[in-house]
């Protein structure tokens, strides 16, 4: 399996018998899977989507948005508590306008689910980290 790194962005091949092992990447020796952020962009995104093996849920958001402020530490609490088994990644829309136009962002926060390189579910809204995980499993059940 191929795996993005959350600290420096390179590409990673990890033996999908070792995630378990807390695989650190080649690179720049950060942990794979220890629950941090990606920060995406126009520039990376699409690749990222394409070759991250884990399931991977993308935050579209901007700095202004109080709403999506108030989903931060949500969105990013349960990136630490489902380290291993889903990535998390942020988009700034104001950064990455061409992404954001591509996957037709019309409101924020908007969370988009990538499974195996395809979306595989959406949501808007800023949502509580119960609701946030209740959805994440119906998606990936």
């Amino acid at each position: 399996m191929e795996l993005v790194c959350p600290h420096c962005l390179r590409l990673n091949r990890i033996d999908d018998t070792r995630l378990k092992d807390g695989p650190k990447c080649g690179a720049c020796k950060g942990a794979l899977l220890d629950g941090s952020l990606l920060t995406l962009d126009d520039g990376n995104l699409r690749q990222s989507i394409a070759r991250h093996g884990l399931p991977l849920l993308v935050d579209f958001w901007a700095d202004w948005c109080g709403p999506c402020k108030m989903m931060a530490p949500v969105f990013a609490d349960t990136a630490r508590e489902l380290a291993g088994k889903v990535s998390f990644a942020k988009v700034d829309t104001m950064q990455a306008p061409a992404a954001s136009g591509s996957f037709a962002i019309r409101s924020i926060p908007t969370l988009i689910l990538f499974v195996g390189g395809q979306e595989k579910g959406r949501i808007s809204g800023a949502l509580p980290a119960g609701q946030l995980k209740a959805w994440l499993a119906q998606q990936l059940a």
